[in-house]
C-alpha cells in the first residue's frame, strides 16, 4: 500500500516531465496572414502582400527592359493626349505613380475596402499605355 501511495504522489511529476501539462498552454497553429511579417526580425516589415507587389513592380520593369531591347530597339516613343513624348518606361512610371496617387486619394477619402481604386488604378493604367 505504501508503494501504491508513493507511486500516486509521483505521478504528476511524471506527466509534467513528459510535457503533458503543458499542453493546454500551446499556442494553436494560426492560418495564413497577409499581415504577418515573412520575417519577424527583419528591419521592413516584408509581409507577404509587400512583397508580392515589390516582385509586380520589378517583373513589370523587367518585362518593360526586355521589350526595349529586344522588340523595340529604338524606344517606341510617341506623343500622346497630355502634350508628352514617352517612351514604355515613362509610360509604366506614369501609370504607376497615378495608381499610387488613386489608392491615397481613395484611402484619404473613402477608406477600406480597396477593390475600388484597384479597379481604377486598372483603367488608368491601361488609359496611359493606350492614349499617353
Amino acid at each position: 500500500m505504501k508503494r501504491l501511495l508513493c507511486l500516486v504522489a509521483l505521478l504528476p511529476t511524471t506527466v509534467w516531465a513528459q510535457g503533458w501539462g503543458n499542453v493546454a498552454n500551446q499556442q494553436e497553429e494560426k492560418g495564413f496572414s497577409w499581415t504577418d511579417p515573412l520575417w519577424p526580425a527583419f528591419w521592413m516589415a516584408w509581409t507577404p502582400a509587400t512583397f508580392a507587389l515589390f516582385c509586380c513592380i520589378f517583373g513589370a520593369i523587367a518585362i518593360i527592359g526586355v521589350l526595349e531591347v529586344f522588340k523595340y530597339r529604338d524606344g517606341v516613343e510617341r506623343r500622346g493626349v497630355l502634350g508628352l513624348t514617352t517612351t514604355l518606361g515613362d509610360r509604366l512610371f506614369i501609370s504607376l505613380l497615378g495608381s499610387a496617387y488613386i489608392f491615397l486619394a481613395w484611402l484619404g477619402l473613402v477608406g477600406q475596402p480597396l477593390w475600388g481604386p484597384l479597379g481604377l488604378a486598372i483603367v488608368w493604367g491601361v488609359f496611359v499605355f493606350w492614349k499617353v
